[in-house]
């Protein structure tokens, strides 16, 4: 494959001023607390830089002179940003209970996969240090003190908002508190809807101790034996899945758990019900699927997404109130140690309680409809034209998804369109997707599917995608052995006269309809024969294994690390030169540690860096004399922060189309599926493109500026290592939803 610089897109004659760091305002200090952590002492200077006024909850150092900063707790220090929408009381009560219960949801996967792979270094006696200076047992402790800080703070939250609701007319309440009528109501609920689904297991010598699911809610119950007998152990899972959290009762919400709590002499009739408590367990969920070995790459995976549901046990979560005998008999049982324990006062489980079922508008955010660009019409063939006469940019999920929904839909029934190639990641349920490939492989076009069944969570959905597509003739691929195909493309050939035409769709997001509508992510529709070309050969290196020279994609893993760092090196001879240099970048993560080292390396040369990193940030920005240009942020809002935009300074030489004098700069604005993470670089196939478009670019560069003058929901990452939240009411968000204007910020000069 080509490992040269990629070519850049020909551009117009638009001057880009460097990126200019707008005036910081950070939380009123007399209500928020000020950072414990010690703010590092730069290398090679001995100066300190000044500390500023933080959430000491928010810290990702636990060593003051490292350069790097700890994976895992940035990554608490991300879920910790979540909890504080949760708590925001400008947020609707609603909207705020969604954002504790996704913050419990992304505290479960945390556990599923990466406080398991900590467990599994120190199995493996793993004694060398990270790049942080930790060893897995010191993350293992911090990981651990942090997170019941969280789950205390989930669970605060949670029940305040369940006060507040109820003053609002939304009562989740006690089975206790019912009258009498409202309780014969509720057990003939109970009778008719419930029990029959349930399934008391004790545990004796001829019961042995049951498989607990993962996630699975479950009450300990004991059941007493008799005079001189000790009690008797029992589980019984609450089914969360196939019955609803919420039970509606009259006008009461009540919690499932304690419905049947409430009715478990009804269970075990003739025995008498001492007590009852709620467990809930999490499982070590990483399982590494063996390619090399796999002669059905298919059937490996449905036979590992088996093997995994057995995980060994990472995290027990428990009621404050459960005795010690029973919370030591669970221990045991489930080999945890003490550490692994986490007492609270309930509810457990809360990433089950997203979306009450109510009907309250006033308590959630106001309706949104996305803009929907007319891209044709009805007609199918309209968006072809439309597409040849320009690229369109969408940015979801202010413009509609349903655009390229429509594109591959038109592709299907177009009768001139030959062949279909896409690349599938994560497709949630919406059937149209799907459903339009079925129908272009049943109209005799060529369907390629590749889809990725590794996509971790997602396998059991792809593997049932693949086989629906194999049945109506389509050609599905699992992609490169080794590899996560996890770049978003799609390719269609169409018959124009007596030529073949490509059309491209790249994207930045999953084809998900549902997720569409609440993560930010990018699309580029295209008829441009640059595009075309590469896009072709990447499809055919991924089915056929044929080499590919891309002379505008980077794609990962073959280009894309050594193409961001030639852009990188460039800004830093653009200021050996005198010019202006700087770097511009929007991603989900950053924790490769080649990357983090070329950003610090291009501060020291001068370049100005500005990083917009939603989740996990590795890299400490603003330690004088090392990494002083570089400046992180990190935005938490109504959607999930998605899209990775790649934006430099340029270099006018390398423009042909260039026609102004040479101070004057075109900058290189890419977009794509890459976080800068050594799994995505190195391990993934990612596809980052060019824009071509001046006016795109442009485009590109206002939602920068604009989401860096974000004050609502932006956070600032110091040297300290601390998340500083910014005060004010500007949202990026709110913006770009058109519900308000937000100045674009000046940009660096």
């Amino acid at each position: 494959m080509n490992k040269q610089t990629p070519k850049p897109a020909p551009s117009g004659e638009h001057s880009a001023p460097e990126p200019k760091t707008a005036d910081l305002k950070v939380a009123d200090p007399k209500k928020v607390a000020t950072p414990k952590t010690a703010v590092p002492k730069s290398k090679g200077t001995g100066k300190t830089p000044p500390s500023s006024v933080g959430i000491e909850t928010q810290s990702t150092s636990a060593v003051g002179d490292s350069t790097y900063l700890n994976r895992e707790l940035s990554w608490l220090a991300f879920n910790e940003r979540v909890l504080f929408e949760a708590q925001n009381e400008s947020n609707p009560l609603l909207e705020r209970l969604t954002y504790a219960a996704i913050c419990g949801s992304n505290l479960d996967e945390f556990f599923m996969v990466r406080v398991a792979g900590v467990h599994r270094q120190i199995a493996a006696n793993v004694t060398t240090k990270s790049l942080d200076g930790l060893l897995p047992k010191e993350v293992l402790n911090l990981v651990r003190s942090r997170t019941h800080v969280m789950l205390q703070g989930i669970e605060k939250v949670t029940r305040s908002i369940f006060k507040a609701l109820q003053e609002r007319g939304v009562e989740i309440g006690r089975v206790k508190d019912l009258g009498k009528r409202a309780r014969a109501t509720l057990r003939e609920q109970y009778l008719s809807q419930i029990q029959p689904v349930l399934t008391p297991l004790i545990v004796d010598p001829s019961h042995p101790f049951p498989y607990i699911s993962n996630l699975s809610l479950n009450l300990a119950v004991l059941i007493d034996a008799g005079a001189g007998e000790d009690p008797e152990f029992a589980r019984v899972k609450v089914p969360v899945g196939v019955l609803p959290r919420i039970v509606k009762c009259g006008g009461q919400l009540l919690l499932l758990e304690d419905v049947i709590a409430e009715h478990l002499s009804e269970l075990f009739r003739g025995r008498m019900v001492l007590r009852s408590h709620v467990f809930r367990v999490t499982r070590n969920t990483d399982y590494e699927f063996d390619e090399e070995e796999a002669e059905d790459l298919l059937a490996t995976i449905e036979d590992g997404l088996r093997r995994r549901r057995f995980g060994s046990a990472v995290r027990l979560e428990v009621t404050r109130d459960m005795p010690v005998p029973m919370l030591e008999f669970l221990r045991s049982r489930l080999k945890l140690a003490d550490e692994d324990i986490f007492e609270l006062q309930g509810p457990l489980g809360t990433a089950n309680l997203m979306g009450l079922p109510v009907e309250r508008p006033d308590l959630q955010f106001p309706t949104f409809s996305p803009r929907v660009p007319d891209l044709g019409g009805e007609d199918d063939e309209g968006i072809f034209h439309t597409l040849s006469g320009g690229d369109v940019l969408l940015h979801h999920p202010y413009d509609s998804f349903t655009n390229v929904l429509a594109f591959v839909q038109a592709a299907a029934n177009d009768p001139d369109v030959l062949a279909i190639k896409q690349t599938l990641y994560r497709t949630g349920d919406d059937p149209r997707l799907i459903g339009a490939l079925r129908t272009a492989a049943e109209n005799g076009k060529q369907v390629v599917a590749l889809i990725e069944l590794k996509a971790r969570f997602d396998e059991q959905r792809n593997i049932s995608s693949a086989r629906q597509l194999e049945r109506v003739g389509a050609h599905v691929v699992y992609g490169v052995s080794g590899l996560k195909t996890h770049g978003k493309v799609t390719l269609v050939v169409r018959r124009e006269g007596e030529k073949l035409k490509r059309y491209v769709h790249i994207g930045t997001g999953n084809y998900n309809p549902k997720t569409a509508r609440i993560y930010t992510d990018l699309s580029l529709l295209s008829a441009r024969d640059e595009l075309g070309e590469d896009v072709a050969a990447l499809f055919n290196h991924l089915t056929g294994y044929a080499e590919a020279d891309y002379n505008y994609l980077l794609v990962a893993p073959d280009t894309a690390r050594s193409g961001f760092l030639k852009l990188l090196e460039r800004e830093a001879a653009n200021v050996a030169a005198g010019k202006p240099g700087w770097a511009r970048l929007k991603f989900n993560q950053l924790t490769d540690p080649q990357m983090i080292e070329a950003l610090y390396k291009a501060s020291q040369a001068g370049v100005k860096v500005q990083l917009m990193v939603r989740g996990v940030c590795c890299l400490r920005p603003g330690v004088a004399g090392f990494s002083e240009n570089i400046e992180v942020r990190s935005l938490i809002g109504r959607f999930l922060e998605h899209a990775r935009i790649y934006a430099f300074a340029g270099d006018a030489s390398e423009h042909k189309s260039h026609t102004k004098a040479s101070k004057d700069r075109a900058p290189d604005v890419y977009f794509g599926s890459a976080d800068w993470m050594s799994r995505n670089l190195d391990r993934r196939v990612e596809v980052i493109a060019p824009l071509f478009d001046e006016k795109q670019k442009v485009k590109l560069l206002s939602l920068l500026d604009t989401e860096w003058a974000d004050t609502r929901g932006a956070w600032v990452l110091a040297a300290s290592g601390e998340y500083l939240k910014l005060s004010g009411d500007s949202s990026a968000q709110a913006a770009f939803m058109g519900a308000e204007e937000l100045p674009t910020a000046r940009t660096l000069g």
